[in-house]
């Protein structure tokens, strides 16, 4: 039968490119010669798909783990965005107007008036770099052609990159002047950063927080409030039901966003968001620091111009066929930043674990 079909096939082409020689003046056996290697490419593109489909592409994975970044770490979203003033992929320089100008309400005009110079500033920070420990796949084609597949293989790899990132992300907001940092006032509940017992955030003192921010004069849209597991299960127990049913109404799962009250946006909480030393005005530590007996967790709240990120390179690295782990190793490399925007510190606060009585 194989003869037979092959036959009538190349007379088939033969029709064809008599047909389309006539139509267009091209030379009859050009045309056939054209149409038949077309022929045999494509008998050939089912056995070339696997080759097709062997290297990885950068774009996708890389793709992954930046999207599954922010996925995340919704808050990252929640802020100044100074991606734009990234230079060579590791510093962020933000030119920063300085003192807003003199106005004056019927100002004499007999003599001249003093002139002053603005005074610019810069707002500067480096980047920090985060790598993942490098990943081993043996049939790297295999999951080039599905997105759960590679999700699945570097799944871990990602989830730990953005938990990392997440994390000094928001140590780089915490703030340090005295103004900025209130302690809990509620009952004594177990702690869950340190020992012993320490005092429960309440419904009170994210009130406080709104009082705080509108006396120092910080804009009342865009104001977000990000808990730990642990501190956010304390605020909803403090709830009453009407309480709980208007803070859920705004609840939405793709933006992060649990709930609203008094100006905030509460965004789903997190394993963990910050620690603050027990001294007279607390001090935040860093997230790999150890963890001593008097620490307290902390929530942060903060308008979305008094913080910044910013992401800088995000490399994917790769070496296939490597002799020595028969397979194919991937690695990725990302960088990332962020400060308080103001030196004043203006439009942060942390609500700070006091000791249990």
């Amino acid at each position: 039968m194989k003869p037979i079909s092959f036959l009538v096939a190349l007379l088939f082409t033969a029709v064809m490119s008599l047909t389309i020689a006539a139509g267009t003046g091209f030379n009859p056996y050009h045309v056939f010669g054209a149409l038949t290697t077309l022929s045999v490419i494509k008998s050939f593109l089912p056995s070339m798909t696997g080759v097709l489909t062997m290297a990885v592409e950068k774009e996708i994975w890389l793709g992954d783990i930046v999207g599954n970044l922010f996925k995340a770490n919704p808050f990252m979203d929640k802020c100044m965005n100074a991606d734009e003033f990234v230079l060579s992929g590791k510093v962020v320089h933000i030119p920063q107007a300085g003192a807003k100008v003199g106005v004056s309400r019927n100002r004499d005009t007999s003599s001249a008036a003093a002139v002053t110079l603005r005074s610019d500033t810069d707002i500067t920070f480096s980047l920090d770099e985060y790598t993942s420990d490098p990943v081993k796949i043996p049939n790297a084609e295999k999951y080039e052609l599905s997105y759960n597949k590679r999700q699945s293989v570097l799944g871990e790899s990602k989830d730990a990159i953005s938990e990392l990132v997440g994390d000094w992300m928001l140590r780089q907001w915490c703030p340090s002047l005295a103004t900025n940092i209130v302690r809990t006032t509620g009952a004594a509940v177990a702690a869950h950063i340190g020992i012993g017992t320490r005092q429960a955030v309440t419904v009170a003192d994210v009130k406080n927080l709104r009082k705080l921010m509108n006396k120092a004069g910080v804009p009342k849209t865009d104001r977000f409030i990000q808990f730990d597991a642990d501190m956010y299960e304390q605020f909803t127990d403090n709830l009453t039901a009407t309480q709980y049913r208007d803070f859920s109404q705004s609840y939405d799962e793709k933006t992060g966003v649990v709930g609203k009250m008094f100006s905030f946006t509460f965004l789903d909480e997190r394993a963990y968001v910050a620690a603050y030393t027990n001294d007279a005005t607390p001090v935040a530590k860093d997230p790999d620091a150890a963890e001593a007996d008097t620490d307290n967790a902390a929530v942060l709240a903060w308008q979305k111009q008094s913080v910044i990120r910013a992401l800088g390179d995000h490399e994917f690295f790769e070496n296939e066929g490597d002799p020595t782990h028969y397979g194919d190793i991937y690695s990725a490399l990302l960088r990332a930043g962020g400060r308080i925007r103001r030196s004043d510190q203006k439009g942060i606060f942390a609500l700070v674990q006091a000791a249990g009585a």
